[in-house]
């Protein structure tokens, strides 16, 4: 049986410091669990270039770390011109993030790869995945509840598009 080529997600928050880039930890921890590093790449961006060439926000790095997620990637904005066309997956935080994806996309076939991240909760029953930047411990701490739960649901869509 012919294999498929590699899966690229990419995930979206406004300014990738806080949300997406603890997405993107989160789901390489279950992705290379899975063996599957091999067939998926990840990365994350934000709708805003405002925090272009910074590290994930200190009290979200300090908060995935007690869990086992290094925040290791650097922010940078959504490139309207190739994310379209390298990843395959383009997953949204919140509706605010999911409207400025739907303006950047450049062709309607291009909206088609745009899906928001509490699509694939199973446990939570959340529209969205709150921004913890103005909020105390609890919102980082919701993220990641969310973002745990979310991430194990894209796995599983994930190797459903492998098979």
């Amino acid at each position: 049986m012919e294999r498929m080529s590699k899966q690229r997600i990419l995930f979206v928050c406004l300014g990738n410091i806080c949300r997406s880039p603890s997405a993107e930890a989160v789901f390489t921890g279950l992705v290379k669990q899975a063996g599957l590093l091999n067939q998926i790449e990840i990365d994350s961006a934000g709708t805003s270039g405002f925090h272009a060439g910074e590290p994930a926000d200190r009290r979200m790095q300090s908060h995935a770390i007690k869990r086992g997620y290094n925040l290791t990637s650097l922010s940078r904005p959504v490139d309207r011109v190739n994310d379209f066309d390298d990843f395959d997956m383009i997953i949204g935080m919140d509706d605010s993030n999911m409207d400025n994806l739907n303006q950047m996309a450049p062709t309607l076939e291009a909206t088609q790869k745009l899906y928001k991240m509490t699509d694939f909760c199973t446990r939570f029953d959340y529209d969205h995945v709150p921004d913890p930047y103005y909020g105390g411990s609890e919102g980082f701490e919701l993220v990641l509840d969310l973002l745990e739960d979310a991430c194990e649901g894209l796995l599983e869509e994930v190797k459903n598009r492998l098979k």
